[in-house]
């Protein structure tokens, strides 16, 4: 039987006489929604306080309304994020616009000394970021970027069970991520499933956006998050949909020691299921479903052992960071393994597009909508976790080694 455990750590209380940060949220809808709620929960505790809301259309009174905001507790809104920035006097800003827009949009906010949370993927290619990483630097502002898994108290836990020897000595990290996404996903925005709009970067793949975490928390866990820590990418880039990114494929990276991640991942599962990574080791394992940040401990002479873990906020990270020197859980330099996936993704050759008869449509999505689900995926990418081996290895008809790229 597993023994089930919740492990929590307090939160920590507002500084003694710390007034409300003020921020700015540039993109308040798709998934601006959700760090709308989360500015109107720390709104209420005292930490923030929501001066502005960036978009190109405003909020309506109703979507105001739908999270409280009303009268004189309503935000200021612009177009223009300079500039409301400037007239709300914001401390920080919260950056949840579309991926081309990411590197410019903080470079913005780090000229006036606003410090901020960026949405990942935080650039669509390594020299984006590296301008962005150099200019938040230069201004000395902070920059949490926001891959949400780093602050699950999870994570540390885990390095510390590896560092101790609990699973022997690591032999490799794997992740797997099954996820159902309908036609309509990508219609959802002009740069939705796009490689690039005219000379523009987007790189709006499977990997590098909806299941971003997957590679980052992998990276993350083998503890080589920084651009120095890898050697190489292999990359297998596939799509089912009639888009222009991949939206079924799976990466290798080997770390400077050797270490290979394997990261398989689909938004054509036959299933939904919980993203996960998987930490080999020579006399055990560790599975990481990072969404709920639930841990499961698999060792020699032990019985299995599974844990729920408590997360910390990155905007709440952010706020502590600035009223007591908290250390920043996601800081840029930390992703920079992610953004050698990221280039070896925008550079590998165009995805291949699976043969018709690798796939279906289906018409089960919420609302009734058609989306396309491959064949066998869901067994294929868990078993790319498990073996740590790219779907050419793993007999996939349509995966063939010449369609592996390296970098």
């Amino acid at each position: 039987m597993t023994d089930r455990t919740r492990l929590t750590a307090p939160a920590l209380a507002p500084a003694p006489g710390a007034a409300p940060l003020p921020v700015v949220l540039a993109g308040a809808r798709g998934h601006g929604r959700w760090h709308l709620a989360n500015l109107r929960r720390l709104q209420h505790q005292g930490r923030v306080r929501l001066a502005g809301i960036c978009e190109l259309e405003p909020l309506t009174t109703d979507e105001l309304a739908a999270f409280g905001l009303q009268g004189g507790d309503r935000p200021e809104q612009s177009a223009d994020f300079g500039a409301l920035l400037d007239s709300t006097g914001a401390r920080a800003a919260v950056i949840c616009t579309p991926i081309p827009t990411h590197t410019d949009l903080a470079l913005a906010a780090a000229s006036r000394g606003v410090h901020l949370l960026l949405e990942k993927p935080p650039a669509a290619s390594r020299a984006a970021y590296a301008r962005m990483a150099d200019g938040v630097r230069r201004a000395g502002t902070a920059c949490q970027v926001g891959f949400q898994s780093f602050g699950s108290h999870a994570v540390p836990a885990i390095q510390d069970l590896v560092r101790t020897g609990a699973i022997g000595t690591l032999t490799g990290i794997g992740a797997a991520g099954a996820w159902v996404r309908d036609d309509a996903y990508f219609r959802r925005a002009p740069w939705s499933g796009r490689r690039r709009i005219g000379s523009t970067d987007v790189v709006d793949g499977v990997l590098t956006n909806p299941l971003a975490h997957a590679v980052a928390t992998a990276l993350e866990l083998a503890d080589r998050g920084t651009a120095e820590d890898v050697l190489s990418v292999e990359t297998e880039l596939f799509r089912a949909h009639d888009i222009e990114a991949d939206d079924t494929s799976c990466v290798r990276i080997t770390t400077t020691g050797g270490l290979p991640v394997t990261v398989a991942a689909t938004l054509c599962a036959e299933r939904a299921g919980e993203p996960y990574v998987i930490v080999h080791g020579d006399r055990g394992r560790i599975t990481f479903w990072y969404k709920q940040d639930r841990v499961l401990v698999q060792r020699a002479g032990h019985g299995p052992e599974e844990t729920v873990h408590g997360r910390t906020d990155l905007l709440e990270n952010l706020v502590d960071h600035l009223e007591r020197g908290t250390p920043l859980l996601v800081p840029p330099e930390r992703t920079g393994a992610f953004m050698r996936v990221v280039e070896a993704v925008r550079t590998a050759p165009e995805p291949v597009a699976l043969p018709a008869d690798a796939w279906e449509t289906r018409y089960d999505a919420p609302g009734g909508g058609a989306r396309r689900t491959v064949h066998g995926i869901d067994g294929l990418v868990a078993a790319g976790a498990e073996s740590l081996a790219l779907f050419s290895e793993l007999g996939a008809a349509w995966a063939r080694s010449s369609e592996v790229a390296a970098s």
